[in-house]
């Protein structure tokens, strides 16, 4: 017979982030304001990071007044190397170092390869790619001195597979990719997981605008241009933002330490 089990965490424990200072990006709406929320309730405290101060400033106040933890909002574009640096710089001061990242932050801009010019590029590039790169770096220094650390980088099933008309954002999110495969790799001994979730269409304001385009260019209706969207998930709809949150705080539990460099895919099964 097996020896007992004495070590395991009370199942009754609700806030296994108490403590945990968590940065999210883009933490402002869509899936970035269901992260942060969901971080909360989990215990961790929170900055928030956008573009918006009333925005940010609205979900950090309504984070607290429902979680009881502190939260913060900082307005950082994280296309700005220098606008990064000072944010994290402030935030580890409000809050104390963070050892949560996560990184949502990103843009979506669709064009023909033969209309893709380099500004396009550039731009979807600083934002979708060099930007976690420079807020992890902003982080990474701390985690390690705390032997704890948790990355998750919001890519897309873009970051796995090739969609037409959206070359750019497929080759930013595929070296977002490539850098969380490297880097947990790199840290995997240090008591620091590095993950990406890789959701399909989720129902946010990007989605809603890629409607809208489609509408505008073809004179589809809006059910027949979501209908286009969702095709190819099996499950015929749009992911949910709480869906994205669930797996993103998941790999952000201390119970999660042996998940690194994996890209989880949240699609319906529309990648396998």
């Amino acid at each position: 017979m097996g020896s007992a089990v004495t070590d395991v965490p009370s199942m009754g424990d609700d806030k296994p982030l108490s403590g945990r200072h968590a940065v999210v990006t883009g933490g402002g709406r869509g899936i970035g304001a269901h992260v942060a929320a969901r971080l909360a309730k989990l215990g961790a405290d929170v900055t928030v990071v956008g573009r918006t101060q009333a925005t940010l400033d609205a979900q950090a106040t309504a984070i607290t007044a429902r979680h009881k933890v502190r939260a913060a909002a900082e307005v950082v574009d994280v296309g700005d190397p220098e606008a990064i640096k000072n944010g994290f710089a402030r935030a580890a001061d409000r809050l104390g170092p963070p050892t949560i990242l996560v990184n949502n932050a990103g843009i979506a801009l669709s064009a023909p390869f033969h209309r893709t010019d380099l500004d396009l590029w550039n731009r979807i590039m600083q934002v979708d790619a060099t930007g976690p790169f420079l807020c992890t770096q902003q982080v990474l220094k701390g985690m390690l001195a705390a032997g704890w650390g948790r990355i998750v980088t919001v890519a897309s099933g873009a970051g796995l597979s090739g969609y037409p008309y959206v070359t750019a954002y497929c080759a930013a999110k595929h070296a977002s990719v490539g850098m969380v495969r490297a880097l947990a790799r790199e840290v995997a001994t240090k008591g620091v997981t590095v993950n990406a979730v890789c959701p399909g269409y989720v129902d946010t304001d990007i989605v809603t605008n890629t409607l809208d385009n489609i509408i505008a260019k073809t004179g589809r209706s809006r059910e027949e241009a979501l209908a286009e969207l969702v095709a190819h998930n099996p499950q015929g709809r749009l992911v949910t933002c709480d869906e994205v949150a669930d797996a993103v705080a998941w790999l952000c539990l201390p119970s999660s330490a042996s998940i690194t460099g994996q890209s989880i895919i949240i699609a319906g099964g529309e990648l396998m």
